[in-house]
């Protein structure tokens, strides 16, 4: 008999009740140090005061109302972003997927408008997740998304991850733009380094091609700054946004300076529920946080230290671990001979909530306002596991 649910996803059989800052509960009161953040997504931890008064506050207000009409407070979001970031206009969405959707449109329109009708794909990067609409599908180009849903849009030139050679090789009259993570996430936890993201940004100057930073699961303070291409003192064209912009509430965005968004005129694009009053109200209770003094330093501190701890975690347990991976809160253990689902669901049952990523990476998003002791938990328990592993093998 088929699921009242579609099975498209392999959940893991826990069902979580509430949570409390850096915790999840599940239905038997069982406590989880949560280092997935629902990938990424709850950068101020669960059940935050200032989102549950901005929700409460907004819904017994206006939940939605058509963008047919003004909503004060996505202008005051948008304001706030662009003070904040490289950007001058801002599009909200629900989703990532959505965000990537409204930055390829804007490339596509950005030549259309001056006259180069025909410059209209994008190179990406292997290993790459853009959504799973089929634009982001095709945009990735990864057989395990692709397969079975075929024929993909065209319009995406996949080249090997980091590889400046193979960019520049695939730059033709047809480019329109360059579309990267600054750090890939469901590729194994990536980092693409300065030289590098420097190099994309000529690439993209000389040919006069747009240049697309997919932040999504990196931005937003995840990295210790508001987004991640900012350690590369480059400014990209166009961001896409989502996850930890709405701390747990469905919000995208897609940032871009006024030139790239010169072609997104009246009529151009829309969304039904993207912007909605009760999504600005959280979204501005998000930025209230992130923004205050002293908030994305300690997300900094944190991610050096987490990065630090699994370094010696990994000097420790060099047989499981090959490599200590990522940015920030932003972390990545490359576990080669390890199932790393069999890793996640041995540790869960020890209490703590990390994830899977390519490349045989255990994954690890934690929420941005970890402490010390929340770190020290982690690790123990990380330990631990290996410890175990090690006397009585592996977890299939």
């Amino acid at each position: 008999m088929i699921a009242p649910l579609m099975p498209t996803y392999a959940r893991i059989p826990v069902a979580f009740e509430r949570g409390e800052g850096m915790y999840l509960f599940d239905e038997n009161g069982k406590k989880y140090l949560d280092f997935y953040s629902g990938i990424g997504v709850m950068c101020l931890g669960h059940s935050h005061p200032t989102l549950v008064k901005a929700i409460q506050d907004q819904a017994a207000k206006l939940w939605h109302t058509a963008n047919t009409y003004e909503i004060p407070l996505g202008n005051k979001l948008a304001k706030r972003l662009t003070e904040a970031s490289f950007a001058d206009t801002v599009f909200f969405t629900n989703s990532g997927a959505e965000s990537i959707e409204c930055a390829i449109k804007m490339v596509r329109k950005y030549h259309y408008d001056k006259g180069n009708k025909g410059k209209y794909r994008l190179i990406t990067m292997a290993n790459a997740f853009h959504g799973r609409t089929l634009a982001g599908i095709a945009a990735a180009g990864q057989e395990k998304l692709t397969k079975g849903f075929e024929p993909l849009p065209d319009g995406f030139d996949v080249v090997p991850f980091g590889d400046i050679d193979a960019v520049k090789a695939a730059i033709g009259p047809e480019t329109g733009g360059i579309m990267v993570e600054p750090v890939q996430g469901e590729g194994g936890i990536r980092p693409l380094s300065k030289e590098k993201m420097q190099a994309l940004r000529d690439l993209c100057d000389e040919n006069g091609l747009l240049l697309v930073f997919d932040e999504i699961q990196c931005g937003m303070g995840r990295t210790g700054k508001l987004f991640a291409h900012e350690w590369s003192d480059i400014k990209p064209d166009i961001v896409t946004a989502a996850k930890g912009i709405g701390g747990g509430f469905p919000l995208g965005a897609c940032l871009a300076t006024e030139e790239a968004a010169s072609g997104m005129t009246v009529g151009t694009h829309g969304s039904t529920y993207g912007g909605n009053p009760l999504a600005m109200a959280v979204g501005n209770a998000v930025l209230d946080e992130m923004l205050k003094p002293g908030f994305l330093e300690h997300a900094k501190n944190m991610g050096d230290k987490l990065q630090a701890r699994l370094g010696a975690l990994q000097q420790k347990h060099g047989d499981f671990i090959s490599e200590v991976r990522g940015m920030g809160l932003m972390a990545g253990l490359r576990m080669p001979d390890v199932p790393t689902r069999g890793a996640v669901v041995d540790l869960i049952g020890r209490g703590m909530l990390p994830a899977v990523a390519g490349d045989m990476v255990l994954r690890m998003l934690p929420p941005l306002i970890i402490e010390d002791e929340h770190l020290d938990e982690a690790i123990e328990k990380l330990d631990s596991a290996m410890n175990d592993w090690r006397e009585k093998g592996v977890p299939a």
